[in-house]
């Protein structure tokens, strides 16, 4: 018989390519070819696994009978999670069929998981197909559910399938650090400048609650922020003030100052102009005002200036609910656009903003960045082409929705306008060369690296209070609408506090590769007769070819 040469086609594909992939399948090694390298865990998620040092269990209730794209998001699942457990054998998984194992709905919805309600067509019948896509952490006596799904508004299945595919790695190793973190970092809520009431704010402190541990920062001579607060704040990685209406002292301004010099994070929530939706309904016009809080020259030295002008977008904004009629004695409501609610949609691909819904601003002013060295300013939510600036102080009358798109007085188009933008870099002290910077001991005249974000909106935070209630943060009851302001508190946070740099993970693309489906559709049958007789093909030539090469050596 002759022998095969080592450098032939043959020769290769058996003493090399073969013996390969036997090493590999035998191994467990993976090699990612994928241009975007999706199956290939990040640094800082290796460094997040790694310091986990308990078993951690990990259930997914992604099992059992469901549409094709879920069976996509499962394997995806399983693939990462058995790539996790490669790198601690601590981490564990299972994934789990509800229905099989007679999982009662109450009893998901108790974890915390809402239903995926998907209609399934077959044979010309129409039924219902309800899903639980969740992932449940449990990790020291403790636990948490996840869900594994995308929730954004205005996007297709299969966009919404490949979001959730993109955040998978993100949403997972993030969860993981939260729930095996022994030391949960501090969250400080400033009260002590008229900000929102705790019924307000409750919505947020709920999310804050959820990763870190959070309260309020109360002035302890009952009057202003002074040295003797500082060691409380010391104990804070974040400082959140939202939306301060009494102004601050000169000698508070130091104090936060000195907070951030020392690595503190903020997250500013700010009211430039005084205007209350619910003076506005019960009035039909109001009068909105400049409020000044004496920041100015404070966030001035950051680069940013924040302008008391009512800001309108008549291209992206919420709708307003109104009665508008009576029909025997019955109100009827019409939901009519209102400008001054602008909404704040990610047009970059921002961590922070990213794959959620639309945020609601509530008589937002605007932003100016003015730049400054060592720190880089990145805008994170700003208004449409079509937008009109409301000089104040000045009537704003419920008869402008009829006429959004119209001037009024002393109104001007205007270029988009910020809403929103983050600060990252190296802050200079605005008392470095000022005498005040003598009343704080161990005085700082620049931070380590830092950041901090600031909001042209007091309300973005604020949840409603229905009859007492508070409401989750962004529903609005009276147009049925969820808006992403939850999420986007919530990611803000995330991104101050993330000394892991898992933010970036939120910035993964994968390319989408869908089937044609007409084509399908069209091929089906074609396709069907392949893949029946192919393999059957394959197997009669290698049989021949087998059955030759015997006849050739023994003849």
């Amino acid at each position: 018989m002759k022998k095969i040469s080592f450098k032939s086609p043959l020769g290769i594909l058996l003493f090399v390519i073969l013996p390969l992939v036997i090493i590999l399948a035998i191994s467990g090694i993976r090699l990612d070819l994928t241009k975007e390298k999706r199956y290939t865990l990040s640094d800082n998620t290796i460094k997040v696994l790694e310091s986990v040092k308990k078993p951690l269990t990990v259930e997914v209730y992604l099992e059992g009978d469901f549409p094709a794209s879920f069976k996509q998001l499962q394997s995806e699942t399983k693939f990462m999670l058995e790539e996790f457990r490669k790198i601690n054998p601590k981490i564990d998984f299972k994934f789990i069929d509800p229905i099989k194992t007679k999982m009662s709905q109450d009893t998901l919805m108790a974890m915390g998981m809402q239903p995926s309600i998907l209609p399934d067509v077959k044979d010309g019948k129409v039924s219902q197909i309800v899903l639980f896509p969740y992932a449940v952490l449990k990790y020291n006596k403790g636990g948490v559910s996840i869900p594994l799904v995308v929730q954004q508004a205005n996007i297709n299945a299969d966009e919404q399938l490949t979001k959730s595919i993109e955040n998978l790695e993100y949403n997972l190793v993030s969860n993981i650090k939260n729930i095996a973190t022994d030391k949960r970092k501090k969250i400080g809520v400033l009260v002590n400048q008229d900000e929102l009431s705790p019924d307000e704010f409750q919505g947020f402190m709920h999310l804050a609650l959820e990763n870190y541990d959070a309260g309020p920062v109360i002035p302890k001579n009952q009057v202003e922020l002074s040295v003797a607060d500082v060691p409380l704040l010391k104990q804070m990685s974040a400082l959140v003030i939202a939306k301060p209406r009494k102004a601050f002292t000169d000698g508070e301004k130091v104090i936060l100052d000195q907070y951030i010099m020392n690595g503190g994070k903020t997250l500013w929530m700010i009211d430039a102009v005084n205007a209350e939706m619910d003076t506005l309904t019960r009035s039909k016009k109001v009068m909105p005002f400049p409020v000044d809080i004496n920041m100015t020259d404070f966030f001035f030295n950051y680069g940013i200036r924040i302008n008391p002008a009512l800001v309108k977008d008549v291209k992206k904004f919420a709708l307003l609910r109104l009665v508008t009629g009576e029909v025997s004695g019955n109100p009827q409501y019409t939901s009519l656009p209102w400008p001054y609610f602008p909404l704040g949609i990610a047009e970059k691909n921002d961590p922070i903003t990213k794959n959620i819904n639309p945020v609601k601003f509530e008589f937002p002013t605007s932003i100016d960045t003015l730049g400054r060295k060592n720190i880089k300013t990145k805008v994170l939510f700003e208004s449409s082409e079509r937008t009109l600036l409301k000089q104040v102080p000045n009537y704003v009358d419920l008869k402008e929705i009829s006429s959004v798109d119209s001037l009024g007085q002393m109104e001007k188009p205007s270029t988009p306008k910020i809403f929103a933008v983050a600060l990252e870099g190296k802050f200079t002290s605005a008392y470095a060369s000022r005498i005040e910077r003598k009343s704080y001991p161990g005085f700082k005249s620049e931070s380590p690296n830092n950041k901090m974000i600031v909001i042209a909106d007091g309300d973005v935070g604020r949840n409603k209070v229905i009859k007492g209630q508070p409401l989750p943060l962004g529903v609005d009851l009276m147009t049925n609408e969820q808006f992403g302001n939850e999420q986007f508190l919530k990611n803000a946070l995330d991104f101050l506090l993330d000394d892991s740099n898992l933010m970036e993970l939120r910035n993964r693309n994968i390319e989408e590769r869908l089937l044609d489906r007409q084509r399908i559709t069209e091929e089906k049958t074609n396709w069907q007769w392949l893949n029946l007789l192919l393999p059957l093909a394959i197997i009669g030539l290698l049989g021949g070819l087998f059955f030759w090469l015997r006849k050739r050596k023994f003849n």
